[in-house]
């Protein structure tokens, strides 16, 4: 939450440009409050554990949030019971057809990353959501494949293959300090990485209006920024439990899929030995700084969104 001070006193400025949030006390005066809408698409097979996950994240800010379930309108999953689906989520398309506004937005990732974008069943309609959210969304957060098909989208940026899976815990450093997405955070830090694909620094870069602000020298860029369209893309996975990485291993080893010991996640790489978390915190950070920048900056009548 922002600190009010007079917008004269020099600790207004010293504080603003190290990423503190502050507000005059003019701009205090004139702020109304009401419930920040959230949204959240959730493309992955384990609805309830990727519900919990972001729920847990965005709840822990001091704001009242309203979280809405999104679902594709055509696709249906099969790894979450269909009366879940049916009492908590709504399909886009009823969403698109009311005309109803948000002000921030997550698209989850999703287990497809292997196809190229145009072969995915729902594609289209996936492209119809990232065209909407510019006038109906403030701001939108997309994680993992669902930020690499955002940037894609919108910048040509394609995802490309590794030869063998990114799985661990990686250091990350923190390449914009006084980003407000970034205030509180550490020079550097571990994530969880969880994928097949990466994007490549050098094309991001070629890309006009992207910001990289988190990245790794193993792992590629983390945490992307795009003003023009108003959204953040994350290739990694700051929401996961701490178990969430063991539950992929243990999947994989089970099922006889080649797969390493995740890096950097158990004590001693020992998979006999409970995990620890150690991104818990810079996580908080993170979706608490996105919900604030959209506190601070959306608008009170939804409606003015886009416009």
């Amino acid at each position: 939450m922002p600190i009010t001070l007079p917008s004269t006193l020099p600790a207004f400025d010293v504080l603003r440009n190290e990423g503190v949030m502050v507000m005059s006390p003019e701009r205090a005066a004139s702020q109304e409050i009401r419930p920040i809408r959230i949204g959240l698409l959730n493309l992955m097979p384990k609805k309830i554990q990727t519900e919990n996950q972001f729920a847990r994240l965005i709840g822990a800010t001091p704001l009242q949030i309203d979280f809405q379930l999104i679902r594709m309108t055509e696709h249906l999953t099969k790894n979450t019971a269909a009366e879940h689906m049916e009492t908590f989520y709504r399909p886009f398309a009823e969403i698109e057809a009311s005309g109803e506004k948000f002000d921030g937005l997550i698209i989850t990732g999703a287990p497809i990353e292997h196809l190229p974008f145009e072969e995915v069943t729902y594609w289209d309609e996936l492209r119809r959501v990232m065209d909407w959210t510019q006038s109906h969304v403030f701001s939108t957060f997309g994680v993992c494949w669902g930020g690499m098909a955002m940037i894609y989208h919108f910048h040509g940026v394609q995802k490309h293959m590794l030869d063998h899976k990114a799985f661990g815990c990686f250091p990350q450093q923190n390449m914009a300090p006084t980003s407000p997405y970034l205030r509180g955070f550490s020079d550097e830090f571990v994530i969880p990485v969880s994928r097949w694909t990466e994007m490549r620094q050098s094309e991001i870069a070629a890309a006009p209006g992207l910001r990289t602000l988190l990245g790794s020298a193993e792992t590629g860029p983390c945490l992307v920024e795009d003003p023009a369209h108003r959204a953040l893309y994350i290739f990694n996975h700051f929401e996961y439990d701490n178990e969430t990485l063991k539950q992929e291993y243990d999947r994989d080893v089970a099922s006889g899929t080649p797969i390493n010991v995740p890096m950097n996640y158990y004590p001693g790489d020992d998979p006999s030995k409970k995990p620890l978390n150690r991104w818990r915190s810079h996580a908080h950070l993170l979706y608490g700084n996105w919900v604030n920048e959209i506190y601070q900056g959306t608008p009170f009548d939804l409606a003015e969104i886009g416009r």
